[in-house]
């Protein structure tokens, strides 16, 4: 009669995963470790706790005001912050030179639809400009991530 001893463990188990499932982890009093990395230096507040949402050996990213709110540097500047240009569209006579500065983590680019202009990678910080000296509407996206667009239209 192996059956019914087979039915008493597996019940047996069947419980105790359910005690454990349905039980607190204990609390303690004691701070969080602060991590110790192979260089010996510590990080103090990058602990995986949820006091900070970092985890070690990673740096948080600034936080990032969304691009459609943020103010551009001056009236011929388009900030890239969030993952957009701001203003998305800008409307300059020609002979304006406008000013892209990146002002997020991740590098971006200015590409123009038409290929009149393009910027090389930029990284955080990091500024283009472009002269326009004919009248028009020049589209242009990040050709690294080419779901942010945006316009400048220049007038005579």
């Amino acid at each position: 009669m192996r059956f019914p001893l087979r039915r008493a463990a597996a019940a047996a188990a069947l419980v105790m995963t359910a005690s454990a499932c349905g039980s607190s982890p204990p609390t303690t009093s004691a701070p969080a470790p602060t991590p110790v990395f192979a260089s010996g230096t510590e990080t103090p507040g990058l602990v995986p706790d949820g006091s900070t949402s970092a985890m070690p050996g990673m740096s948080m990213p600034a936080t990032s005001s969304s691009g459609a709110n943020s103010p551009a540097a001056g009236p011929n500047a388009v900030n890239i912050d969030n993952f957009t240009f701001a203003p998305a569209t800008l409307s300059v006579p020609a002979g304006t030179t406008v000013t892209w500065t990146n002002r997020d983590e991740e590098p971006h680019t200015v590409a123009a639809d038409n290929g009149t202009f393009r910027s090389p990678g930029m990284g955080t910080g990091a500024q283009y400009s472009f002269t326009f000296t004919k009248a028009g509407s020049y589209a242009y996206t990040c050709s690294i991530h080419p779901f942010m667009h945006a316009t400048v239209t220049v007038t005579p």
